[in-house]
């Protein structure tokens, strides 16, 4: 096997500040890619920051006035050598800078451009400044957050820019894929808005004719299982705990009056019947006591740790999500490490670089333009061609394989014949699941074995996130599918990573938040921690598993090899605490936090409520947060200067004084989907589903530009296209009929009129 990096002679240059451009740099550098960062004379304003120093690490870096005729010049030069330009630059400005879509490809035709806006460049919003905090209110996600009080909630954890980086590095690479095949570059944009609706895929959607479960949703206020034990310390539990030995022997002692009486404290939980009752007994042992008994029953928990414990944490360690490395400013550190497994595996480039103030010399030939395409030639979409098993359940895997399926790769979703555990929960489950071809078999039947492996044989990713035991008894672990497909690409996403004592517990998103610190740090000042409803590990691991398959094919594209890659929730949302190191002594660096009432980190940042509704200021540089002094007076000052004006009046006067400022929309889950600033930026998507009719759902996470997307098939019904799947796979009507007559397969039977 090549052991070289697999992006060894990619040229990347990184023209952003922030989170999102620098990580998404940061993945591209440790998969072996060259990427030279530009920033202005004496450093970027952010530079001497911990996470500055986290998502710049290994890079070269550049000193560029690209406000000088010099310094335009020799960005000119760089990017004649390049092959990605990466930037977060709005329409307008890219275009003050000569760096519109337009221009760059009419000078460097076989150049990837990734740029990641506030919003999409097609949005009503394209030039509004790129600040998380302002999209997710315009949006009406914070009102998606469930808090310790009413009303939108800060969102502390910066989750849209952390997923945008991944957006951008899978979008990078669908691009480098495509451009072996077309032979020219183009566009590979992406946003924050993208970044933060691809959570809302589970929650917001319509239908035309929905059931009762898909009506119904999952609502923020269900109660989330995180529990105060004995010794004030919170554990979040996922699912029942009911039949670990003290809670089952607890819940026998209080009698079922005693705990009818307790869960009626509380709404119902779809993941706890005995919510209430849990809680009671939780709160009667130490915390520790509690995780370790469960994790001895196969219960997953956690302890919502405070922030940054988790570099502490063996598990993270052994598996690499944690590095040791020498800051130049803090010595030695310990800071979050590779989020994926590859082969060859991601190669951290050593620490921050000093600033360089000349332009790195240039050993490449300039490339070459690439050949026209003939007259008339469609536009295929980046991975078309690719064809993808998804063996998964929940959300982590299916995700994964339904960005695949955006992106052009032909999927196949594998369910028992009985359902995907998701199911039940309709609008979840329709979320992960569009674009696939929906199949069903009951793995792990000899009888099945004939059906499975014309799937894999058909296939060139197989994805999953099945436990590995359980894997293997099924017959779909790594060693079983190259068995019968060597050159197979295998993606595997676990909850606690590969190796460790660990490898094999369950695990969900929750817990990683839990682990991670977000839920202590989501919770406000001295309050209860509270979780982040947007299922961000989930998503975090479905994208760094994508971006592992990409890196896969590509390499795949030059050897003709396979190779198992994976992912895991910890691995995946672990990068998010790069805010803070730990110490040589143990310490934890210091982060912002957020205040008791959850409306923001500063008087600067956070929400403010008005007469008639909140709104979000951003201003995060000295200039607007002067301007914002000025206009509303000393932080002290600031609430009932708010408090006196109606909403529309002081986003005007925010507007003049040039302070970043946005509504905090409430309750936009209808109005998400008849916004025509939305549809005209692509972000919904409809189609015609077997079960609802009209089916409407958030749509498309990418702008390829000349590149289509592929946004036309809406999620399955339970077997919809079995007999489909069997007929293309070469299986004939006997082998059908025997696998629905033993129960191994099943179909869905068209009725009341629906297709």
């Amino acid at each position: 096997m090549n052991d070289l990096p697999i992006l060894q002679g990619i040229r990347v240059i990184e023209l952003a500040g922030g989170i999102a451009g620098p990580a998404a740099g940061l993945q591209l550098s440790e998969a072996g890619a060259d990427v030279i960062r530009i920033e202005p004379p004496g450093g970027a304003p952010d530079s001497e920051a911990v996470l500055f120093s986290v998502l710049n690490r290994g890079k070269r870096r550049l000193a560029l006035d690209l406000d000088s005729p010099a310094g335009r010049a020799s960005l000119a030069r760089l990017l004649d050598h390049s092959d990605v330009l990466l930037h977060d630059l709005g329409p307008a400005q890219a275009l003050a800078h000569g760096l519109d879509d337009v221009a760059l490809s009419r000078n460097y035709p076989r150049l990837i451009v990734s740029a990641i806006g506030g919003w999409p460049a097609r949005h009503p919003l394209a030039n509004a400044p790129a600040r998380e905090t302002l999209v997710l209110a315009r949006l009406g996600l914070l009102d998606e957050q469930p808090g310790h009080r009413d009303g939108p909630i800060f969102v502390r954890m910066p989750f849209a820019n952390w997923l945008a980086a991944w957006f951008c590095a899978i979008g990078i690479m669908a691009r480098l894929i495509a451009r072996r095949r077309d032979g020219r570059g183009g566009v590979a944009h992406t946003s924050l808005a993208q970044a933060a609706l691809a959570p809302m895929s589970m929650h917001w959607s319509r239908a035309q004719q929905p059931t009762p479960a898909f009506a119904r949703g999952l609502s923020k206020s269900t109660p989330i299982p995180l529990h105060r034990c004995l010794d004030g310390v919170w554990v979040h539990v996922h699912y029942s705990p009911d039949k670990a030995p003290w809670m089952a022997e607890a819940l026998a002692a209080m009698g079922p009056a005693a705990v009818a009486a307790e869960n009626a404290t509380y709404p119902p939980s779809h993941v706890a019947p005995n919510f209430g009752a849990n809680k009671a007994i939780m709160a009667t042992r130490p915390a520790r006591d509690w995780v370790e008994h469960f994790w001895a029953h196969d219960v997953a928990a956690q302890v919502a740790a405070p922030f940054g414990a988790i570099y502490a944490s063996t598990q993270a360690r052994v598996n690499g999500y944690v590095l040791a490395l020498d800051d130049p400013r803090r010595g030695t550190v310990l800071q979050p490490g590779p989020a994926y497994t590859g082969a060859p595996p991601p190669r951290v480039r050593g620490p921050l670089q000093g600033l360089e103030e000349v332009a790195p010399a240039t050993p490449r030939a300039r490339l070459q333009a690439a050949p026209v395409a003939p007259a008339g030639d469609a536009a295929l979409p980046p991975l078309a061609g690719v064809k993808v098993l998804d063996l998964g359940a929940y959300l982590a895997g299916p995700f994964a394989t339904m960005l695949l399926a955006d992106l052009g790769a032909e999927v196949i979703k594998v369910e028992p014949p009985d359902g995907d555990a998701m199911r039940r929960l309709e609008r979840v489950f329709a979320g992960t699941q569009r674009g696939k071809l929906g199949v069903t078999l009951k793995l792990g039947e000899p009888g099945a074995e004939p059906a499975l492996a014309a799937l894999v044989r058909w296939a060139d990713v197989v994805h999953h996130n099945i436990r590995l035991p359980a894997a293997r008894k099924l017959g779909v672990d790594h060693a079983a599918l190259s068995a019968i497909k060597p050159s197979l690409v295998f993606c595997h996403i676990s909850a606690y990573g590969p190796a460790g004592e660990q490898k094999d517990w369950p695990g969900f998103d929750q817990l990683m938040q839990a682990a991670c610190g977000w839920e202590t740090a989501c919770g406000g000042a001295g309050n209860p921690p509270m979780w982040l409803r947007f299922g961000v590990g989930d998503y975090f691991a479905a994208l760094s598993s994508v971006f592992a398959v990409l890196l896969a094919l590509y390499r795949q594209s030059e050897d003709g090899q396979g190779q198992m890659v994976s992912a895991s929730l910890l691995g995946a949302t672990l990068p998010t605490v790069a805010e803070a190191v730990m110490l040589a002594d143990g310490s934890v660096t210091p982060i912002a936090a957020l205040d008791a009432a959850q409306t923001g980190v500063s008087p600067d940042h956070r929400l403010y409520r008005c007469l008639d509704g909140w709104l979000a200021v951003a201003a995060l540089d000295a200039c607007e947060a002067q301007a914002l002094a000025a206009l509303a007076g000393a932080p002290g000052q600031r609430e009932a200067w708010f408090a006196a004006r109606r909403r529309e009046q002081a986003l005007t006067l925010l507007s003049a004084a040039r302070v970043p400022a946005e509504p905090a929309l409430e309750r936009q889950g209808e109005a998400f989907h008849d916004d025509p600033g939305h549809a005209a930026a692509g972000l919904h998507a409809r189609y015609r589903h077997a079960v609802y009719g009209e089916l409407e759902q958030v749509g498309a996470f990418w702008d390829f530009g000349d590149l289509p997307l592929t946004l036309d098939r809406a999620p399955p019904a339970l077997g919809q296209h079995s007999r489909q799947v069997w007929k293309l796979l070469g299986l004939d009507a006997a082998q059908v009929a025997a696998l629905e007559q033993q129960g191994l397969s099943s179909t869905l039977q068209p009725s009341n009129g629906h297709p």
